[in-house]
């Protein structure tokens, strides 16, 4: 018997914690029946759901995919008020994942899934350093003094930001193109940060988690990793890496 939230975890559903306030929120089941805090399961034999959905097996082979998210998806399995998410958007995909972190609503690129519990957790967590880079169009002219500020560390209102690498891609006549390498992942940080600087943000784009980028995927597309990708991603996230038969998705 294992405990329910480390089954979920282990097998790519979400973090412990995360994990946890999903069985809280009533939306686990385990062999048709509501689940509750500090159940345990028997794998391979009990019958584990989020939101209706089976829980696939830690023994199922890994799956790693790169999508650009597009505006208007919700970075979820399933959203309440009905909106689209980013699962709907994986055609030909049956091997259930899970998105690594969250994209807002309008904030399009580059987002994971994954059914590999251990590699989420450690891209999401902060201590790990994985850097994630945006690719943000701000209104003004950013000024070099501003970039500064950026990579000496910010203060916002839940404290102090690290520092980011910023450059400057393009300017315009009212507008900025400024390009922030972050590796904290808080809520809204970039929108945040270009706040804090007096710079609102008009459209974001996320191009890069850690060593992997979209490149040439157009909003809506998805591609696996390829095998180097995702050595490069354990390595960043201070995995081993053991190369493991590709699932037919």
């Amino acid at each position: 018997m294992e405990r329910l939230h480390k089954y979920m975890a282990e097998c790519g559903v979400a973090s412990r914690r995360a994990s946890e306030k999903l069985i809280q929120e009533g939306r686990v089941k385990v062999n048709g029946a509501v689940a509750t805090l500090g159940q345990s399961v028997e794998p391979g034999v009990d019958r584990v759901e989020l939101d209706g959905q089976s829980i696939v097996g830690r023994d199922a082979p890994p799956v790693y995919i790169l999508l650009n998210k597009p505006s208007g998806f919700v970075t979820s399995a399933k959203d309440p008020k009905g909106r689209p998410t980013v699962l709907d958007c994986l055609k030909g995909v049956t091997t259930r994942v899970y998105p690594v972190g969250r994209l807002d609503l309008d904030v399009e690129g580059a987002l994971i899934l994954t059914n590999d519990g251990d590699l989420a957790h450690r891209l999401m967590h902060p201590s790990h350093e994985v850097p994630k880079v945006y690719q943000a169009w701000v209104q003004g002219r950013m000024e070099p003094e501003t970039l500064t500020l950026f990579e000496k560390g910010i203060l916002l209102e839940d404290g102090m930001a690290a520092p980011a690498k910023a450059e400057v891609l393009h300017e315009g006549p009212s507008s900025t193109l400024v390009q922030l390498t972050l590796h904290e992942g808080r809520n809204h940080e970039v929108k945040r940060l270009c706040a804090a600087v007096g710079h609102s943000v008009k459209h974001l784009k996320r191009v890069a988690v850690g060593q992997v980028r979209l490149k040439d995927l157009r909003p809506g597309e998805w591609r696996h990793l390829s095998e180097r990708e995702v050595r490069l991603l354990k390595r960043t996230a201070g995995l081993k890496h053991a190369p493991t038969p590709r699932s037919k998705d």
